[in-house]
């Protein structure tokens, strides 16, 4: 990894924490992935958009309808439970 990637990656985290008031270092919980059979959603907001057979990162499971996330781009935002454990 270069120096600017790493920069780059630091600086998203460091907006993620800001955005949702989350303190601490960012740590993956588990991997999941997007259900194949779901319908594809743009997002908005906090809400972050899915692909069907998508890889996620989950950082926080938030309640039962939603989770914390961050996708390939390490774009972090609150996604739908409609995923299946990778």
């Amino acid at each position: 990894m270069t120096l600017k990637e790493c920069k780059k990656e630091e600086k998203a985290d460091r907006e993620f924490q800001k955005k949702f008031k989350f303190e601490g270092s960012i740590n993956v919980l588990t991997q999941m992935m997007v259900d194949p059979a779901a319908t594809e959603k743009r997002g908005g907001g906090k809400n972050l958009p899915l692909r069907r057979g998508e890889i996620l990162d989950v950082i926080q499971f938030t309640n039962q309808e939603q989770i914390l996330c961050r996708n390939s781009q390490r774009r972090c935002k609150s996604g739908g439970a409609k995923a299946l454990p990778a």
